[in-house]
């Protein structure tokens, strides 16, 4: 439609031109013609000066009407990330119950809600890597979490920070005001990259408030929470721990509660960094200039969350408040958190590389993407490799090594996660419900298949259902297409750089050993001493499986 509009802009004006010239030629004759007359009855005079502010208002929406002629008068919004460790959409925005989320939900009543964001690895580093670049980190080699010898990025790859600062943005990455961890303050932003990068290279420093008068700015403010360990609470409010729906692949038990009250807990924390980051945007006078994006990196640090390509463990809070952005909107397509990148370049007035696989979603979500693919590859120790391809209204899981349980040994799950023994010691009681205990099998299906219109949670396996059977086909295709044309470097394991998964293995159990000598003087303790240390650090009395 708009060239179009243009063309026809256009022809009015040159009808307009033509009229003044014969206009001015009338006028000019003076005392050899007689009073000269526009076709409307107007003396000439009158008429010409009528028709040249006619000129200029066409001129003007010309002019308006072209492709970044307003952008090229109006100044590019500041570009803002607040980013959460470890967290799901449990805030009262996306109608979490149990949760006090004041300033969150502001960012949601004052901009727009994305119901269906997933970030493409369930894992800190791995999605990290893509979201900064914009792309699958299995296309870039960045799929092990804790990378242990990072290389850096080949060409043509460059993180959305170089980018913005090779533009003539100010660049900062800062922990959230106010962080804590045990007591202490944090002063640096995380970044956990998988390549080798130097924060003082990537970013002009750490605080956006020192950029020249009128540059804008990219600022990233990293909240610790709620990243295990959660601070354990001192006391419950025994009505809100009965309030809590823990879904149906976990057990029912009274250590369960606590850890998710505690999860529960660390979520408001984040809460309260991000009305201190609002507030500091306020008193410089620079929020309603300001797109905010809310996001975090992958789904909560529970047993089937972190690490696992399941909706609890993909799924991710958006929030977007700023110029352009409809407050109280809510989007329900599917968005990445690779079309994050995508999507400050194109609000910055900045070309998007060829090399992106991410897409613009400020607008609206691309018409002709039907799917999201997610990837987990190792994580420390925890060798695997899983693939998911996402519908709007299903989620197709392909397990690679079909021979590896659920249970597969992950030194940092087995010291941070009171679940990991929780589990173990109720199944081996013969304690743990039918449905829970599926989760604990020796062995994986090839596929897994979650309808999530009947099952939002994605916790019931209906891949054995005859009637999934065509979708099946018709996804793994789809999911198979994407390993080949995205040219799925995880699918080869490590890169070559790494060390062997033998001594990752080994230097992950040393700092697993470390921790329990730590905890009970001894390195390898049971699973019902390591059940009976977290039962002691929640407050529950010892023996609680017993009850």
């Amino acid at each position: 439609e708009r060239p179009d509009a243009h063309r026809e802009l256009r022809r009015q004006a040159r009808r307009t031109l033509r009229d003044q010239g014969r206009l001015r030629r009338v006028a000019l004759s003076g005392s050899r013609q007689p009073k000269a007359r526009h076709a409307h009855g107007l003396p000439a005079r009158e008429a010409e000066s009528r028709e040249m502010i006619r000129v200029l208002a066409i001129a003007a929406l010309l002019w308006a009407s072209e492709p970044g002629a307003l952008a090229a008068e109006s100044p590019p919004p500041n570009i803002v990330w607040i980013i959460a460790d470890d967290m799901s959409p449990d805030i009262a925005a996306y109608g979490a119950p149990g949760v006090k989320t004041p300033h969150l939900d502001r960012l949601a009543a004052e901009g727009r809600r994305y119901a269906r964001a997933y970030a493409t690895a369930p894992v800190c580093s791995s999605s990290r890597s893509a979201f900064i670049l914009g792309c699958y980190q299995t296309t870039t080699g960045l799929h092990p979490h804790d990378t242990e010898n990072p290389q850096p990025l080949p060409a043509p790859y460059k993180p959305l920070p170089t980018l913005l600062r090779e533009a003539g943005w100010f660049v900062t990455n800062c922990a959230a005001p106010g962080s804590q961890r045990n007591g202490r303050a944090i002063t640096k932003g995380k970044t956990h990259y998988n390549f080798a990068h130097d924060p003082k290279v990537l970013f002009n420093g750490d605080d956006w408030r020192k950029r020249r008068p009128g540059q804008p700015f990219f600022a990233q403010f990293q909240i610790t929470e709620p990243h295990r360990p959660f601070p354990i609470p001192t006391q419950y409010d025994e009505a809100a721990l009965a309030a809590i729906k823990l879904p149906p692949n976990y057990p029912e038990h009274p250590l369960s509660r606590r850890d998710w009250y505690a999860y529960e807990r660390s979520v408001e924390v984040v809460d309260q960094r991000v009305g201190a980051i609002l507030a500091q945007l306020e008193k410089e006078g620079v929020l309603e200039n300001s797109l905010v994006m809310f996001f975090a990196d992958h789904g909560r640090p529970m047993p089937w969350g972190k690490q696992w390509l399941s909706v609890e463990g993909l799924q991710v809070p958006l929030l977007i408040r700023g110029p352009g952005v409809t407050p109280r909107s809510v989007e329900t397509g599917l968005v990445s958190l690779i079309d994050l990148a995508p999507s400050v370049l194109k609000a910055a007035g900045q070309p998007m590389p060829a090399w992106m696989e991410g897409r613009p979603v400020l607008q609206g979500v691309p018409a002709d993407r039907p799917y999201l693919f997610a990837a987990r590859d190792r994580c420390g120790d925890a060798m695997d490799c899983i693939r998911a391809l996402i519908s709007p209204d299903t989620l197709l899981v392909r397990n690679h090594l079909t021979s590896l349980s659920r249970l597969n040994w992950s030194s940092y799950k087995e010291d941070s996660y009171p679940g990991m023994p929780l589990l173990r010691v109720l199944q081996a009681a013969g304690k743990l419900e039918p449905f829970p205990a599926r989760w604990l099998a020796p062995q994986r299906p090839e596929f897994e298949f979650y309808d999530l219109k009947a099952d939002p949670l994605g916790v019931r396996d209906v891949s054995a259902d005859p009637a999934n059977a065509e979708t099946i086909r018709r996804q793994s295709t789809a999911l198979t297409a994407w390993s080949e044309t995205s040219q799925d470097q995880g699918l080869r394991g490590d890169p070559a750089t790494e060390p062997s998964l033998a001594e990752i293995q080994q230097a992950k159990r040393q700092d697993y050993r470390r921790t329990w000598t730590r905890r009970l003087g001894k390195p390898e303790p049971t699973d019902a001493e390591r059940l009976a240390w977290w039962e002691q650090s929640y407050g529950l009395a010892q023996g609680t499986l017993a009850k």
